[in-house]
């Protein structure tokens, strides 16, 4: 059993200790373990004066319940103009004991005030990054918040111990920070975490690999009734299994007002997802302001208010960079495009019923040389307002119906021998899209029937498999023509189910299926989609956590990391976790969160 350290003054407790991991070991989301790359190389550590101990004495950990104790080098709670911010962890911590709930986070005003600068999160002094990266900077207050500023309720006295105190978090970039940067597919998340008195150790090659160490520093401290906070001894050598792990939101079926989206990004950083699909327009609305073309959404928004401005974009873009999260936004055509045409003259295909006009539409007209004028003015712009390399084109269910009324669309097919097969028309649209965006320095991402339908796509071209049936076949072949994939088929959280339905989405594995190494190479991860027809800002978050959270584990963690029980205990603490820190996760099954009825 590892030796225990503390946080604040107190018992240490005997709940849900930590075995010291002196190698490397297998991960949960946020706990130790190891993954696909390749971790930075551990630090000798650099203790601070302290005395001695011997083996299973503890340490103190003391810290201020609103703030980080100032450092030369580290974050101040105290300096001006910094704000602090909601953030988040991964499902739970290593090997709890079964049937332990989570303790509240605080202590008693005395303990708050006699150990104010007792502890800090600073930097190591061969780090690249230093107190002038904001990024880190903004970490180090959440998630000094998220451990220790909650719960300011009164305790007990704590109960006397003879503990050696743990005074800091070191923490070294070992490569060029790339603090200012975006987070982007190659980003290395790998970290190692030493916790043992008198000071830890948190190393990473990249600051995208802190963010991910403070999340499962945050997790490895539970407290106890007497407002102890306690850390066990950890050696812990950590990184994801797949690059991309994300969650589709869909802001078209219903508005999503800002906060929603930033709080969603809030949960998410909890259990390490790293890529925001962004589901911005659809049929219904097409909410995002453009620059170039304001009457799409001026025409096809909801009404005025129900718009994204660029200031709006550039804040989710920006808050989800601080907690390492992608945002790919999905623009999908040449269906799902109802709401385009509101806004954009002679876009849509006009259908006909027996040689008239029918007065409806269909999806985007692919024979007029002004829908291609259009698109490579409209992705111009976003390509410009969004950083990250890829755009989601879509590029699913589009209905062939009003193609086939169109007697223009009849002659033009005519023309380029199409004969009666639509699916070249679609794939004449795709490819001069997939070509438009190449332009502008874009990746493409579309949905599965894009390659169903046989449509030539650019090497690097990413396919979402996302039709349930039989989706395994559908991986062996999209790798089998060397294309990656993400998965989404057997993740789709807006098909609701009574009783614990994540068990299912835990059990998933993105690589069972008949391929090579090879293949399974080119899966790069996978993404839980809830779509929006019945979820508004009202019902977004406890629809979304925990049930997510097992996919998030199932995408970090190692492929031996299956137990449905032990995730089952760990998960159960994560949502009390997760609703502690201001998410409505729902509950799991029956009982209640520890903190929540004392006073």
């Amino acid at each position: 059993m590892a030796s225990v350290c503390t946080l604040w003054k107190g018992s240490s407790g005997s709940r849900g200790l930590l075995p010291k991991n002196s190698s490397p070991t297998s991960s949960q989301v946020g706990v130790p373990g190891s993954g696909a790359n390749a971790p930075p190389q551990a630090e000798q550590p650099r203790k601070a004066a302290a005395p001695a101990t011997g083996p299973g004495q503890r340490m103190k950990l003391t810290a201020e319940a609103t703030g980080v104790g100032a450092q030369p080098d580290g974050f101040s709670p105290r300096s001006p103009g910094r704000r602090r911010r909601g953030g988040r962890l991964s499902p739970g911590e290593r090997r709890r004991q079964p049937g332990r709930k989570e303790r509240a986070w605080g202590a008693s005003r005395e303990e708050d005030s006699a150990s104010r600068d007792n502890f800090s999160i600073g930097y190591g002094p061969s780090s690249t990054a230093g107190p002038t990266c904001s990024l880190l900077q903004e970490a180090f207050r959440r998630y000094h918040e998220y451990i220790f500023g909650f719960d300011k309720r009164q305790r007990r006295p704590a109960k006397p111990n003879s503990a050696i105190e743990l005074q800091q978090l070191l923490v070294t970039v070992v490569l060029d920070s790339e603090c200012d940067l975006f987070p982007n597919i190659t980003s290395d998340e790998s970290y190692t975490l030493l916790v043992k008195e008198p000071v830890a150790f948190l190393k990473a090659n990249r600051v995208w690999g802190v963010l991910r160490g403070l999340e499962t520093f945050s997790q490895l401290i539970y407290q106890d009734s007497y407002g102890t906070f306690t850390i066990n001894e950890s050696d812990i050598i950590d990184s994801p299994r797949f690059p991309h792990r994300g969650i589709l939101i869909d802001t078209a079926r219903h508005f999503l007002p800002v906060k929603s989206i930033l709080k969603t990004l809030d949960a998410m950083a909890f259990n390490k997802f790293n890529v925001l699909h962004w589901h911005i327009v659809d049929d219904q609305s097409f909410p995002y302001q453009s620059v170039t073309f304001p009457e799409l959404s001026n025409k096809g928004s909801y009404s005025l208010s129900h718009v994204y401005t660029p200031n709006d974009v550039h804040t989710v873009i920006e808050y989800a960079r601080l907690r390492g999260i992608r945002v790919i936004p999905e623009f999908d055509s040449p269906g799902h495009t109802q709401s385009w045409g509101k806004g954009q003259k002679d876009l849509l295909t006009p259908c006909y019923n027996e040689h008239k006009q029918s007065g409806t539409f269909g999806p985007i007209n692919p024979i007029l040389n002004s829908t291609y004028n259009f698109l490579s003015q409209f992705f111009k712009e976003v390509s410009m307002v969004f950083p990250d390399h890829f755009v989601h084109l879509g590029g699913d269910e589009v209905e062939f119906q009003c193609w086939e009324s169109n007697p223009e669309i009849q002659g033009f097919m005519k023309q380029k021998g199409f004969g009666k097969d639509f699916r070249r028309l679609e794939s004449f649209y795709l490819q001069k899209l997939l070509g438009i965006v190449s332009t502008v320095k874009k990746g493409s991402i579309v949905w599965q029937e894009v390659f169903d339908d046989h449509v030539k796509l650019l090497p690097g071209t990413i396919v979402q498999v996302w039709k349930n049936q039989v989706y395994t076949e559908e991986l062996r072949e999209v790798t089998a023509a060397g294309f990656p994939v993400i998965l989404s088929a057997p993740w789709y959280l807006d098909w609701i189910s009574y009783g614990q339905d994540w068990r299912n989405y835990y059990k998933v594995d993105p690589l069972h299926f008949d391929g090579s190494q090879e293949q399974k190479k080119l899966v790069i991860g996978g993404e839980a989609c809830l779509w929006g027809e019945f979820v508004d800002a009202t019902n977004l978050t406890p629809r979304l956590w925990p049930r997510a959270s097992a996919v998030g584990e199932r995408l970090w963690s190692p492929e031996d990391i299956t137990s449905v029980g032990n995730a089952y205990n760990r998960l159960t603490v994560h949502r009390c976790r997760m609703v502690r820190r201001g998410i409505s996760a729902e509950p799991l099954f029956t009982g209640y969160c520890d903190y929540e009825y004392k006073t």
